[in-house]
């Protein structure tokens, strides 16, 4: 799996990272946007050093966030190595965001004007790849009868075109609110940060597909949590979010 249709070089390595694969929890965490890092053989997409390191490119402190949960819970943690500019894993092949060609204030060179072939061998090095691994451990897991709920993790920026954002904390869902009504409630039992459904992104917005493709497919409860990125920009901030969230996840859990 190191050099899917040509994507991936040795160097690179694998496009997809696990964590503890066995863990005891239900909570199974995955992690779409964990990285900024570019395969070798796409250089910069010719952006600046500025916009690959902004929200465009990952979700700054998720994967922090995750780790910690992860640690706290012994959950399995499955996460992305890429940037979500060379493939979006939250987003369908058929998908415009899947391959963004701008993304906020910025427009992004190196997928402009991307033909058939090249869209077909960035699905196949890094979008099938990734998502065949949640499944290969989701049938490990149905097979030893372990009760799964899957949890997404994702930032948000406060600022987005120009306008502020007073959501902290998003619990979004789609059809399946089952986890996601256990949360809010938690949540407004111990508000700890201004916390609302399907903010600042929802269902509309394309962003569960995720959920619907390992979590309502599988008849699996699922829930995505958005943290506002200002909150998590350091490993205190990561910790008291991920203490917060690792609350919410066992109250829910045990109601």
């Amino acid at each position: 799996m190191l050099a899917q249709q040509g994507i991936l070089t040795k160097a690179d390595g694998d496009c997809v990272a696990v964590e503890r694969p066995d863990g005891s929890s239900a909570v199974f965490i995955v992690c779409e946007h964990a990285s900024r890092a570019l395969p070798e053989r796409f250089g910069d997409l010719g952006l600046s050093a500025e916009a690959l390191s902004s929200h465009i490119a990952w979700d700054p402190g998720a994967l922090a966030v995750a780790r910690k949960i992860s640690a706290s819970l012994d959950a399995t943690l499955v996460y992305q190595r890429f940037s979500r500019l060379i493939y979006d894993c939250n987003r369908p092949p058929e998908s415009a965001g899947a391959m963004p060609e701008t993304s906020e204030i910025y427009s992004i060179p190196g997928n402009q004007r991307l033909g058939e072939a090249d869209r077909r061998a960035r699905t196949e090095g890094l979008y099938i790849p990734f998502h065949d691994r949640i499944r290969a451990l989701l049938k490990e897991r149905a097979e030893r009868g372990q009760k799964t709920v899957i949890v997404t993790m994702h930032s948000f920026t406060p600022i987005y075109n120009g306008k502020p954002r007073a959501v902290e904390l998003g619990i979004l869902h789609d059809d399946d609110h089952w986890l996601a009504d256990r949360m809010l409630d938690a949540a407004a039992e111990a508000p700890l940060y201004q916390t609302d459904r399907n903010k600042p992104y929802g269902p509309e917005d394309g962003v569960t597909h995720t959920l619907k493709l390992h979590g309502i497919a599988n008849g699996l409860h699922n829930v995505m949590i958005e943290i506002r990125n200002d909150l998590i920009g350091d490993d205190v901030g990561q910790g008291v979010v991920a203490d917060y969230l690792t609350g919410l996840l066992q109250n829910s859990l045990e109601a």
